[in-house]
């Protein structure tokens, strides 16, 4: 039962309705057409690059005017243009970071409130209410920096449910969220709706944690339009399989997987280790290492599978094996076949000068110039709008060898079979910043392996993958792993909760246990 004083749930109506961007020829998605009526909880699915995200925004009236791209249809919320029932719905984005905007609790909490003029003490009250109703169980202080991935997520819902929106909005709200974190935070969507009545709308490519919740599907086509529209057990048993080839998420249908690596065999060296840590103890600070002592090894042939909860520093671990923060304690070393012809960066040439080799040692891919790194370690972060560089997809994929200082002929040769291997040729024009986030995690894929690294660091590789996209990224780094070119088998380390991802990879896992949280004291 809704909470006293909240607001009437909303009703969301498509209308012929879509969306391009500015910047794009293709439509993002047309000709959409449905009615979400008060108080439903709906389950919006569709292939990678549909326009879910699009279509969510939309409803949110986040996209923008004219300037921004061209509409067409209407998108009604309680009857009225979307675009002018703002604080009716409220949105929560795939990456909680962006969402993230003072630096304590109460204080991100009370910000959309704020924007909507609610009065400053009827703000505190929904504060506390909103953060016991998603249950983040943290003091108002507390810095937002020190929060969890999933506190983050509750911390972003929290600021929607205090704001008393009609409809709660959610983009992938637990893609890079470890198991108990995925049922967290759906357990806070669940409280939320409880107290509040609000319709929801959520986005998710791995729904069994969703299904309890929901009472309907709306499944939106690659090509434009609704192709399924129902009850979600009906759906997914009657059009199952259809929705499956499509690239939709079906409980109880497994993407294909690739064929397992090779035996080791008679090649004596095929998984030595190319980059290894010894006794390494790792922090984004000095002084607050986050995991460690560690012994690690990224295999030649093999999947490092890094798992843990979040919190536990997989992702920094990863930076780290690739070179691009420093060991907080022990010590990184890449092979000898690996670091050869390496060039140091000028501070690390003053410090072997100096006599402090520990500290500059040319096995320590943390003193190698990002040139040199290009060849040898190749990094794909977990949020993909930190790597991106460059006004269209195409010229995304050509800042690697063009850095490396290739032939025309040769960046056009590594660019076009890029494209078409990652399903990115019709979006070589296109801003990336207007790509759907899975397109962009398989954009900054290509633009790693465009440099052909010796060694990949993939963080979250599959985040945002429909079942066909998934399908394909898994079997393109199983040919990494076992060699396709003259570089031979790789090393791969994979930083991920995707347990389906290890298992198709057969990975070798590495978990890290989360760290016991620090005493604070709050004033």
């Amino acid at each position: 039962m809704a909470a006293t004083g909240s607001p009437r749930p909303a009703t969301i109506e498509a209308r012929g309705w879509g969306w391009r961007y500015a910047t794009r020829r293709a439509w993002a998605l047309r000709d959409t057409s449905f009615r979400i009526e008060a108080g439903e909880r709906v389950l919006l699915l569709g292939a990678s690059g549909s326009g879910k995200s699009t279509l969510l925004q939309g409803m949110a009236g986040v996209l923008g005017g004219a300037d921004e791209g061209e509409q067409h249809g209407q998108l009604l919320v309680d009857g009225d243009a979307a675009t002018a029932t703002r604080g009716r719905t409220g949105l929560v984005l795939q990456d909680p970071d962006s969402q993230t905007i003072l630096a304590r609790v109460g204080d991100d909490i009370a910000f959309g409130c704020e924007n909507l003029g609610v009065p400053r003490p009827e703000i505190w009250a929904r504060v506390r209410e909103a953060r016991d109703a998603v249950g983040l169980d943290v003091p108002l202080d507390r810095s937002t920096s020190a929060l969890s991935g999933g506190q983050k997520q509750r911390l972003a819902l929290a600021g929607v449910v205090a704001m008393r929106p009609g409809a709660v909005l959610l983009d992938e709200p637990t893609a890079n969220l470890d198991p108990a974190g995925v049922v967290d935070v759906r357990d806070a969507v669940v409280r939320a709706l409880d107290a509040t009545g609000a319709t929801l709308v959520v986005i998710e490519h791995r729904i069994e944690a969703w299904l309890p919740l929901v009472t309907r599907v709306i499944v939106v086509g690659a090509g434009g339009g609704v192709v399924a529209d129902g009850d979600p057990r009906t759906v997914l048993e009657q059009r199952g399989p259809e929705l499956a080839a499509a690239g939709v998420w079906v409980p109880g249908i497994r993407p294909p997987f690739p064929p397992l690596p090779p035996a080791v065999g008679d090649t004596a060296t095929r998984r030595d280790a190319l980059v290894s840590g010894e006794r390494l103890v790792v922090g984004r600070v000095a002084g607050a290492p986050v995991a460690g002592p560690l012994d690690v090894e990224v295999r030649r042939g093999e999947v490092l599978g890094i798992v843990g909860a979040n919190g536990a520093g997989k992702s920094t671990l990863g930076l780290t094996l690739a070179g691009l923060i420093p060991a907080l304690g022990g010590a990184v070393r890449a092979a000898p076949a690996l670091a050869e012809g390496a060039a140091l960066t000028p501070r690390a040439r003053r410090r072997a000068r100096r006599g402090a080799n520990a500290a500059a040692s040319p096995d320590d891919p943390a003193t190698w110039t990002s040139t040199a790194l290009l060849t040898r370690i190749g990094t794909v972060l977990q949020e993909p709008e930190h790597q991106i560089l460059r006004p269209t997809v195409r010229e995304e994929l050509e800042v690697g060898p063009r850095a490396l200082g290739l032939a025309e002929a040769e960046i056009a040769s590594r660019v076009d079979e890029l494209l078409e291997r990652l399903r990115l040729a019709a979006l070589a024009p296109a801003n990336p910043y207007t790509l759907s986030g899975g397109e962009k995690r398989r954009l900054t894929v290509a633009a790693t392996l465009a440099a052909r690294p010796r060694v990949i660091v993939l963080d979250e590789p599959t985040y945002g993958q429909d079942a066909r996209t998934w399908s394909e990224l898994v079997a393109i780094i199983a040919a990494l792993r076992d060699g396709i070119d003259d570089r031979g088998p790789l090393g791969v380390a994979a930083i991920t909760h995707d347990g389906a991802v290890l298992e198709a990879l057969a990975a070798r896992r590495f978990e890290l246990r989360t760290p016991a949280p620090p005493t604070e004291t709050w004033k």
